[in-house]
């Protein structure tokens, strides 16, 4: 094919530890990973140009041929059942099938030459989580303590929120690299440990199950600050385990207690108290809900919310068979819904500006359509959204072939993608960050910013 062209634990618990594990266990917290910590970035003389990133992950390779990249001269074998639209930017087409994200297009910028080298879910969702290339080229992958840490956890490390409130939030699936399997990799703290993984906020029956946040039987917010104050004094005597492993059990009790303790965090969950007509205008599903959530929390003050729109990698956006009816019916209008709601929600509280938002898969889909009439898995071009965030509005950077199989101009790496998302919020694609055994990891080995979608 063408190839694209470039523009460990410890020994022995002593009473202590047996205490700090017993007080953890009493503020119910069942996924302590959940709970990230982080170091203040060191100063690199960079502003950031938003302080926080909903990313809405199309899990499964949405087909940029029939939502954004639209191609209506293309022959049968490879047109689109459906028709371009024009948007609120001249010149700019989008699927019919997204009305409501067309008239907002003003707001957003388009790139349509994303392309990378993983051809597999699991080495691509990756590789375009984390901007680093994975060495395995197919197969069942899942997530490992080795791997490179998610965006959301770099951030929620380097850039910790100023409230009390959880950095890094993942929902409404952790993903499994199909049904049955292993979680996905890319979406965890990989190399930087346990208290970087996202807090989990998963789908349980028809609706989020918000349980970790609710302190145990009889113990009230007095009881949660006289057991800060025991783990205090118990961290001030000494200590029978690793002092990294102790620290990292000391930044999980410190992250449990401001949780249970602080009213904004609380409220940040409470989508109840949302008006019942912006419920319904984001739409009463799972991903809806899932993004008018990730609005509240970024009100609260958490970094990075992500929206994996998959149970597994097959499930949803994964249309090898009946690519156009799985659009049509169940895909394109909840997420045109979802996402124009979303940046309208944004807009009208005053949060898009600093809040960047990117809607982006793993991969793209053929240009070719199959016998099933699906399109296959297709790494070589794709499309990304970006609204907000200090973002350009009404522009589309990079085009792709007239095929919609390779970029044509100004053609971006997934590498480069995440190393914007990066650069909008104030970090440097050539930071050095420290891993568990405290030794410097160069976050970003590939990958440069598009400066060119920022104002």
């Amino acid at each position: 094919m063408k190839p694209p062209v470039r523009c460990q634990g410890p020994v022995g618990l002593s009473r202590r530890n047996m205490l700090q594990i017993g007080a953890i266990g009493a503020l119910n917290l069942a996924l302590p990973q959940v709970l990230a910590a982080g170091e203040r970035l060191s100063q690199r003389g960079m502003t950031p140009k938003a302080d926080s990133c909903i990313l809405v992950f199309l899990n499964g390779g949405p087909s940029h041929l029939d939502m954004w990249d639209m191609k209506p001269d293309l022959p049968q074998e490879m047109r689109s059942e459906f028709q371009p639209i024009a948007t609120s930017v001249p010149g700019v087409q989008v699927c019919e099938h997204l009305p409501k994200l067309a008239r907002l297009m003003s707001r957003c910028t388009l790139v349509r030459s994303v392309h990378h080298d993983q051809v597999a879910h699991a080495p691509a969702v990756y590789t375009a989580l984390t901007g680093i290339r994975s060495n395995v080229r197919a197969g069942i992958v899942g997530a490992k303590a080795t791997d490179h840490p998610a965006i959301g956890s770099v951030v929620g490390h380097v850039r910790p929120p100023s409230s009390q409130i959880t950095p890094y939030v993942l929902l409404p699936h952790l993903t499994a690299e199909g049904a049955g399997g292993p979680p996905q990799p890319g979406f965890l703290g990989g190399w930087l440990g346990r208290t970087n993984d996202p807090f989990l906020v998963l789908q349980n029956g028809g609706g989020l199950n918000l349980p970790t946040l609710s302190p145990g039987l009889g113990m009230t917010l007095e009881r949660v600050e006289g057991r800060r104050q025991l783990l205090t004094g118990l961290n001030q005597t000494g200590v029978s385990v690793r002092a990294g492993q102790a620290q990292e059990m000391e930044r999980l009790q410190g992250r449990a207690c401001d949780l249970l303790t602080s009213s904004a965090a609380q409220r940040a969950f409470q989508l109840d108290q949302e008006p019942m007509q912006l419920r319904d205008a984001y739409g009463r599903n799972i991903y809806g809900q899932s993004m008018l959530l990730a609005r509240r929390l970024v009100e609260a003050g958490t970094r990075l919310t992500c929206i994996s729109w998959a149970p597994d990698a097959n499930a949803t956006w994964d249309t090898h068979g009946g690519n156009f009816v799985k659009l049509r019916n169940q895909l394109l209008p909840p997420f045109d819904a979802a996402i124009s709601s979303l940046l309208s929600d944004l807009t009208d509280r005053g949060l898009l500006e600093r809040t960047l938002v990117v809607v982006m898969g793993e991969i793209g889909r053929t240009p070719r359509i199959n016998n099933g009439a699906g399109r296959d898995h297709w790494e070589f071009c794709y499309s990304v959204m970006l609204a907000g965030g200090g973002t350009k509005g009404g522009f589309t950077y990079g085009s792709s072939d007239r095929r919609g199989a390779y970029p044509n101009s100004c053609p971006v790496t997934a590498s480069d993608i995440v190393a914007t998302i990066y650069h909008g919020l104030g970090i440097p694609a050539d930071l050095d960050i420290h891993d568990r055994q405290n030794r410097p990891v160069l976050l970003m080995p590939e990958g440069s910013p598009v400066r060119a979608v920022f104002a």
